[in-house]
């Protein structure tokens, strides 16, 4: 199938909103027969086609269904969705999304990990404006989308470290958390992904203000790429690279070993249920 061309200057989600109406009108179909068909709103189906609002791509992967059109608007979605993120961002989420090796840690839960609800609720907090409620969804769509690379074919090699003061900051509502904390257990089993627990027991160590998460490509180049305190520095440098490498590895050796960590997580999820139930 012939795919949309951008023209100069036109966003992603431009190219995907006209060519969700150009597979539309070649079915011959109105949107309220599609809205019927699928069974998504037609408002919302209209909003997509105009660009005004960014789908989930599990939206995306039912249209090229609907459509049979392979994973033409998967693969527009993907570009569409990095008009979500700063420049800088932009291009950390186009090195992730083809990157064959990954080796992540955060003080926290990480994007690749969350739920929609916990995503949400993160997300929600710095939103104070009267379109609030949009610009989350906006967000957690973005962010859910990251989680594709997990799944893609070939997958990448996953290594992700977190600081065990992600378990200890639970979300407000206590559904919310038990789903996430079943989440990271389900892709800690992920036969691509090593996911360990750096404990308190570690002690103080030298990322404990941010992030970082490192990346390789199939041809061996490789960036890293630090976030913490309000600022994101993305460096693609050998030895600036290689620095921040060192400095994972010694992370990695603090931390528990996979097991032990998917053991921790089990531990936490069992006194998360023993306490919801006898709050």
């Amino acid at each position: 199938m012939t795919e949309q061309v951008a023209a100069e200057g036109e966003s992603g989600r431009a190219v995907l909103g006209r060519t969700l109406r150009y597979l539309r009108e070649k079915a011959g179909k109105s949107l309220g027969q599609l809205a019927e068909d699928t069974g998504y709103d037609k408002s919302y189906l209209s909003r997509l086609e105009s660009g005004e609002r960014l789908s989930k791509v599990t939206v995306m992967e039912d249209l090229d269904v609907y459509y049979e059109a392979g994973e033409l608007l998967v693969s527009h979605w993907k570009a569409a969705r990095l008009d979500a993120f700063k420049d800088q961002y932009k291009r950390f989420m186009e090195l992730e999304a083809t990157a064959r090796v990954m080796r992540v840690f955060t003080p926290a839960v990480p994007g690749l990990l969350q739920t929609e609800d916990f995503a949400r609720e993160v997300l929600s907090g710095s939103q104070t404006t009267a379109d609030a409620d949009e610009m989350v969804e906006e967000q957690v769509a973005a962010r859910l989308g990251r989680q594709y690379v997990l799944r893609q074919k070939p997958a990448p090699d996953v290594r992700i470290i977190m600081d065990e003061v992600a378990f200890r900051r639970p979300a407000a509502r206590p559904e919310t958390w038990g789903d996430q904390l079943l989440q990271i257990e389900a892709v800690a089993m992920l036969p691509n992904v090593t996911l360990q627990v750096l404990p308190f027991s570690a002690g103080v160590h030298h990322h404990m203000t941010g992030s970082l998460t490192l990346l390789w490509q199939t041809n061996g180049s490789a960036v890293a790429y630090k976030e913490g305190n309000g600022c994101s520095q993305l460096d693609d440098d050998p030895d600036d690279v290689l620095r921040r490498r060192l400095s994972y590895d010694r992370l990695r050796d603090l931390a528990l070993p996979p097991l032990d960590s998917l053991a921790f997580i089990r531990a936490v999820l069992k006194e998360h249920r023993r306490h919801d139930a006898h709050p």
